[in-house]
């Protein structure tokens, strides 16, 4: 990424905040508060990170409004310090942005707005639509009938298959696969497997972004679809009719099976699983390791994984488990027992 230094006073100018101390600092980076230089700015949420201004050598810090006098340097005072550091790293990180035009290799069969890129050996098939200032990195495949919304980002190396739609201003990172068939295949008699075509497509909305190496699955019959908003991580796996809602985060590793409903700001930690035909409703936050087997509509955290524990202690615990059905029919008979003996009283 280029770097863009800056005054502190033109980040409060660009941001907002409230600007106290010396508002010609010159920044240039951010940086944790422990290892900042006096050109690098860092932040702290609350009381209990204050030991970290102790000694450190930032330019400027933010700080939330309760913490406004905890540091004598240049500060910036907000109601969100960590949205307000991701906005300036942002500021003083803007992606960089090729030259508008089309490599001698890449080959591109549709037309192209003249501000967009398409860099080596990247592959544009016919009856695409291709928004202004979209980026098509290295080796990328977009197939025939697609379309890429104003402003998108797409880098090396991604797949985007036949007929399926990405919005504006999303960001699409190095290797994902968008559209490829989900996994649709009917049993024989025999045992052997029929092939179920999948016709639907992936739509993808506004300011969406999708890590490296994620696959998005076409729908079998109706449309995969990824609302407005949505992060997926590195290796997450959308399978064929899903739907994820809008501003969602979904963490890597995370596989979420055939037509399944995924609500509105939901977070998803890494490594879950989430089974098909289930919904997870709106505000629901699924934590790491988690398996949903069945919907959640409850606004709240839902965990499913034992922590990590001694191994003896797990191959204890792991022994009732296994012979929970015994100790459950063992536990009705007690209290039946029980019931029996306090009526004879």
């Amino acid at each position: 990424m280029s770097r863009h230094a800056s005054s502190a006073r033109a980040i409060v100018e660009a941001l907002g905040g409230e600007l106290i101390g010396d508002g010609d600092v010159v920044i240039d980076q951010v940086a944790p508060l422990e290892r900042a230089t006096p050109r690098e700015i860092g932040f702290i949420v609350s009381d209990k990170y204050l030991k970290a201004l102790d000694d450190t050598q930032a330019g400027a810090v933010i700080l939330p409004r309760k913490l406004a006098d905890a540091w004598a340097g240049t500060r910036i005072v907000v109601d969100d310090p960590y949205l307000y550091f991701a906005r300036v790293s942002q500021l003083l990180n803007p992606l960089p942005v090729p030259a508008p035009g089309v490599h001698p290799s890449a080959v591109v069969l549709s037309p192209l707005s003249p501000d967009a890129s398409v860099a080596a050996q990247a592959f544009v098939d016919e009856d695409c639509v291709i928004g202004a200032g979209v980026v098509i990195g290295p080796g990328c495949v977009i197939e025939r009938g697609c379309r890429i919304g104003a402003g998108t980002f797409i880098h090396s190396r991604v797949v985007l298959k036949h007929a399926c739609e990405v919005g504006e201003r999303c960001i699409l990172h190095s290797g994902a696969v968008i559209g490829s068939d989900g996994f649709g295949i009917a049993k024989r008699r025999d045992g052997s497997w029929e092939k179920i075509p999948q016709i639907g497509r992936v739509l993808v909305g506004d300011d969406v972004e999708i890590g490296a190496n994620a696959c998005i699955d076409r729908g079998a019959l109706d449309d995969t679809v990824i609302e407005n908003g949505a992060k997926l991580d590195n290796l997450v796996h959308i399978a064929h009719n899903c739907r994820i809602g809008q501003d969602s985060a979904i963490a890597a590793l995370v596989g979420i099976a055939g037509s399944t409903r995924i609500g509105r700001r939901v977070i998803i930690g890494g490594a879950s699983g989430v089974a098909g035909h289930v919904e997870i409703g709106d505000d629901i936050t699924v934590t790491g390791h988690a398996s949903v087997t069945k919907s959640l509509v409850e606004k709240g955290a839902y965990s499913s994984v034992i922590s990590t524990q001694p191994h003896a202690e797990w191959l204890r615990n792991a022994a009732y488990v296994h012979n929970l059905d015994k100790m459950a029919e063992r536990i009705k008979k007690l209290e039946k027992r029980l019931k029996e003996l306090e009526n004879k009283t």
